[in-house]
């Protein structure tokens, strides 16, 4: 797999800033350079200061102070504009640095929305959570503080150079040593400390995956005692992020004083050398030369502690940079569908015209080689041909399944765990595509269709009941968004959640928090019944729908059931059997493979798999 170097990865992150904030980042670049200029104005004056005022007034009868008053209040103004400059940089990268993390959080979060359901089965919430906090936060110091301190540091230590070499480039050459000892040991300490660096960014997602699981387990946790348990598998990958920081910030703590010392050394040869060049006369070397160069020296080492200082900061957000990057390189989910989904209204003579407003009917809109389209009016019939799948594209799960559900059917899928039920409705709405044969919707196959356009015709509700942070009335328009209250009246009624939604305190306003942890497993899961309700889509897939529920609460729920899979092609997934007896056709499945297919009566007659599963002579798992 093609890694990106640390180089690449800071030239992509620095595109957000030029390309974002162009005109403020010249600003900065131009304050930088003018409080780098001001920085220096001190050392190369005191080499004229001693030189052309100081040395000739020592000594003098009638001594005339103007020029030297002059020259300090030149430099007090120079002074006062490196000051000004360097406010106004430090100001604009505050505002910079926040707007380029807004700019990657909606990057990221909108990159997420295209990605296919495979990315989130292969990665753990935390992982991806830390992505938005730790990796992010990561980019803030960077962006805020290293990256001036390195643009400041490279002017101040170039113009430095410059500087030191146009004073004496005898003295100079023992600089250009120390720079190249300087970059072989950055190089060296450098390559050690990132690699580290990024092994701790990947251990900071497993933590924070841990922990947000276990937190979400909590309950379970406690009830198996086994915490103790869990305390040793945190300790583990804790350990592991411990070891991973700690080899880090050494090889990144060392940076700086190896660099400050080598910037000392350099800078006790040069007063040696200096010094014995100015007594004996060589090089031109005079007290104000050899003043002004050693605060040249001082300042020309200084850059380099600076960026060391700053080492630790560069390279964890270069690290948390790249599995941000990581991410919006995915390959977002493939859809070449054409055919779209659209409101019809049906004229006198039956022939349909595409409207805006809520008709009720929906038709394809299915484009044609000379620009235009027909319109199929959408039933809700659906058929697998010869269709089988595996997740890898190598390990069939699903074996050659070949079915049809004409409109208004209703169609069960029965079988033990892993036998492939939820990943026939996973394949319905595209979260994957099949692998061999196809799957037709009223006659079109589901791949010519538009993901957004298909998954619009179809209503979910899952075992696992997710509810957003909100009033009950949002989430059950989460269905539906343009929705008045009307119908989110209508569908929770429908789904009989109304009686429970009166009796609290705010009814239809009453915010829901944590998934909705203040309702009961039953009263979340008729919420979800009630935003399948509000969509009225043609096909319903029931998966599980009623597992959450007791025996009272389902018989209830089952009569709004009843009504919302009125005229609706309907697929269900269900442990308990009395609640598909009602089927068009009951699919039995093992291992990928339907084995029976037939109506409940049909089947117990066969007294195969489903009547031993109905007697209970075979339990589901």
């Amino acid at each position: 797999m093609f890694r990106p170097t640390k180089w690449q990865v800071a030239k992509r992150l620095m595109g957000y800033v030029t390309g974002i904030y162009r005109l403020q980042f010249v600003i900065v670049v131009i304050s930088i350079i003018i409080s780098a200029l001001a920085s220096l104005a001190g050392p190369l004056s005191l080499m004229f200061i001693l030189d052309d005022f100081v040395v000739p007034l020592i000594g003098s009868q009638d001594p005339d102070f103007s020029g030297l008053t002059k020259a300090v209040i030149l430099l007090g103004c120079l002074d006062l504009a490196g000051v000004i400059a360097t406010y106004v940089y430090n100001r604009l990268m505050v505002n910079i640095g926040q707007g380029v993390l807004k700019k990657v959080r909606d990057d990221m979060f909108e990159h997420m929305q295209t990605l296919p359901i495979g990315y989130f089965d292969r990665r753990a919430n935390g992982d991806i959570m830390s992505l938005y906090t730790n990796d992010t936060d990561a980019l803030r110091q960077m962006i805020s503080q290293s990256i001036p301190m390195g643009l400041s540091s490279l002017v101040s230590a170039t113009v430095t150079f410059i500087a030191m070499v146009s004073i004496n480039l005898p003295l100079s050459l023992l600089a250009i040593a120390m720079i190249v000892v300087m970059t072989f040991v950055t190089r060296k300490i450098g390559s050690r400390s990132g690699y580290f660096f990024v092994e701790q960014q990947l251990d900071i997602a497993k933590v924070t995956g841990f922990i947000e699981e276990h937190m979400a387990g909590q309950k379970v946790i406690k009830v198996f005692n086994h915490e103790e348990k869990t305390k040793e598998e945190f300790d583990k990958i804790n350990n592991e992020l411990c070891n991973s920081a700690d080899n880090a910030n050494h090889y990144a703590n060392i940076m700086m004083p190896i660099i400050a010392n080598l910037g000392n050394l350099q800078y006790v040869l040069t007063a040696m050398i200096g010094g014995i060049l100015a007594i004996l006369g060589v090089g031109g070397v005079t007290v104000g030369v050899m003043a002004s160069y050693m605060q040249f020296s001082k300042s020309f080492n200084q850059p380099f502690a600076q960026i060391s200082n700053q080492f630790n900061a560069i390279v964890m957000a270069l690290a948390g940079a790249e599995r941000i990057f990581d991410m919006l390189d995915e390959k977002p989910e493939v859809d070449e569908g054409k055919v779209t989904l659209t409101r019809v209204k049906v004229n006198s003579d039956g022939s349909m015209t595409p409207c805006s407003e809520r008709t009720g009917t929906w038709a394809w809109q299915i484009p044609d080689d000379k620009g235009g389209y027909t319109l199929k009016r959408m039933m809700g019939d659906v058929r697998f041909f010869d269709m089988s799948f595996a997740y890898d594209g190598k390990n069939i799960v699903l074996h050659d399944l070949s079915l049809f559900a004409k409109p208004g059917q209703k169609i069960a899928f029965v079988g033990s765990t892993g036998a492939g039920k939820t990943t026939i409705t996973n394949l319905i709405n595209r979260f994957y595509d099949v692998t061999e044969g196809r799957i037709e919707y009223d006659g079109i196959n589901v791949n010519d269709i538009k993901k957004s356009s298909l998954r619009k015709s179809l209503g979910i509700v899952l075992q696992d009941t997710h509810l957003f942070s909100g009033t009950i009335m949002e989430n059950i328009r989460y269905g539906k968004l343009d929705a008045a209250d009307e119908e989110v009246y209508a569908a929770a009624k429908l789904a009989n959640a109304d009686r429970f939604i009166e009796l609290l305190p705010k009814g239809y306003d009453t915010e829901l928090t944590s998934d909705g942890e203040e309702l009961s497993q039953g009263e979340r899961q008729l919420l979800a019944i009630a935003r399948a309700a509000i969509a009225n889509p043609p096909v319903l897939i029931l998966d599980e729908a009623t597992s959450s529920i007791d025996t009272r609460t389902e018989s209830i729920v089952q009569k709004g059931m009843d009504e919302l899979m009125k005229g609706r092609t309907v697929f269900v997934i269900a442990h308990r059997l009395s609640t598909i007896r009602n089927s068009d056709a009951i699919m039995v499945l093992d291992h990928g493979r339907i084995i029976e297919r037939g109506e409940h009566e049909e089947l117990l007659k066969e007294k195969g798999t489903y009547y031993q599963l109905y007697t209970g002579a075979l339990e589901l798992d």
